[in-house]
């Protein structure tokens, strides 16, 4: 049996992790034409396409509301939320049920899209399944990060003990490729754009997809979620928030490389437009509240399973608490939903062919390296 191995030091979290102070009051009537002012949480990554959409394409402005950016980082995302650093973003459901199931008062309100998490290992190892990885060594972002949390719940699920037969190395999410390259780890857990990185780079193959495996790639992985007293205090403008990151949502679906180019050219996050289109375009942007509230029950019955939740937590009560409908947020009103598909919106061929080809010099028997053109 190999030990748990943690290799980043233990730090106090404090609000200095995002760019505004914290300020859980009511917002007052903005001077911006009677807006309600709200404040959203990003960190700066593929899958915040939504985010970014719902600014530069005025869907907050179109729901009332007067929107400002709130940078934050991993570190201390959950906690800056809690304490009302900003009020509402989307992010991923497995990051946060640890800390409700301990007391943390956010509430998931919708589903924004699936399939951002993978476990992966060195396309020259004899790793090709998850049951290969007891014993190995595996690299991922940091401990209680998402990547992290997928792995866990694969590893359970296929009767590895995630505590005590495997272990646990910590690297920059920019460096979990050279530590495959140095013999450092066995395989890595990461979230997109990393990735697709990986895969086009031909350094990995992969074991968990979170988009194209089942029991995973219908279950959503990030949700919108909102700051529990903001809500109480707020709640047609939390519902106004959801509706424009749901609808955001819809509009990256119908336009993937349109939304890749916003987020680049924007200054959102530093990539590529072709290497950020491409990623967005394993994920999918199908927008559903009943899907959220699947997708919270069954991660919380997972985690659970893995022991990264208490023996004695209900499930059923768990997500009860963790979710919330709210008015004018209905899987009906998402499917009456219309947004426009622009012709330059889509992926192009040349990018499909070029990554297609680089995952076949990578790994030729690879059937799952093609990419969902959407």
């Amino acid at each position: 049996m190999k030990k748990l191995i943690l290799t980043v030091g233990l730090g106090v979290l404090c609000l200095t992790g995002c760019n505004k102070s914290a300020d859980t009051s009511t917002p007052k009537q903005s001077d911006n034409g009677g807006l309600t002012p709200i404040r959203v949480g990003y960190i700066g990554l593929t899958c915040e396409a939504p985010i970014f959409t719902a600014v530069e394409k005025g869907f907050f402005k179109e729901e009332g509301l007067d929107v400002s950016l709130v940078k934050c980082e991993w570190a201390n995302y959950k906690d800056v939320l809690a304490l009302g650093g900003y009020d509402v973003t989307h992010h991923l459901i497995m990051y946060f049920l640890k800390p409700i199931e301990q007391g943390l008062d956010v509430k998931f309100t919708g589903g924004i899209h699936r399939g951002c998490l993978r476990v992966q290992a060195g396309v020259k190892s004899s790793i090709h399944t998850i049951k290969d990885l007891k014993g190995k060594r595996i690299g991922v972002p940091g401990m209680g990060t998402p990547p992290f949390i997928f792995a866990n719940r694969v590893l359970g699920a296929n009767g590895i003990d995630a505590k005590t037969e495997v272990t646990w190395l910590v690297f920059p999410a920019g460096e979990l490729g050279l530590a495959l390259d140095k013999g450092e780890v066995d395989a890595v857990a990461d979230s997109e754009p990393i990735g697709s990185m990986l895969v086009a780079q031909g350094k990995v193959r992969n074991i968990a997809d979170q988009a194209a495996d089942a029991p995973y790639k219908d279950e959503y992985c990030c949700a919108v979620i909102v700051n529990g007293k903001y809500l109480a205090k707020n709640p047609k403008a939390s519902a106004a928030a959801t509706r424009a990151l749901l609808k955001a949502a819809k509009w990256v679906e119908a336009n993937p490389a349109a939304a890749a180019k916003l987020s680049v050219e924007k200054k959102y996050l530093a990539s590529t437009v072709e290497q950020n289109a491409l990623s967005i375009s394993k994920l999918r942007y199908v927008p559903s509240v009943s899907g959220a509230e699947t997708a919270v029950r069954m991660a919380s019955a997972e985690m659970k399973t893995a022991g990264m939740l208490s023996p004695s937590t209900d499930v059923d009560a768990l997500a009860k608490r963790a979710f919330v409908h709210l008015d004018g947020v209905t899987d009906e009103w998402l499917n009456s939903l219309q947004v426009e598909k622009l012709a330059d919106g889509q992926l192009k061929k040349t990018w499909i062919m070029r990554e297609y080809a680089m995952n076949n010099l990578s790994d030729p028997f690879c059937s799952a390296c093609l990419i969902p053109v959407k």
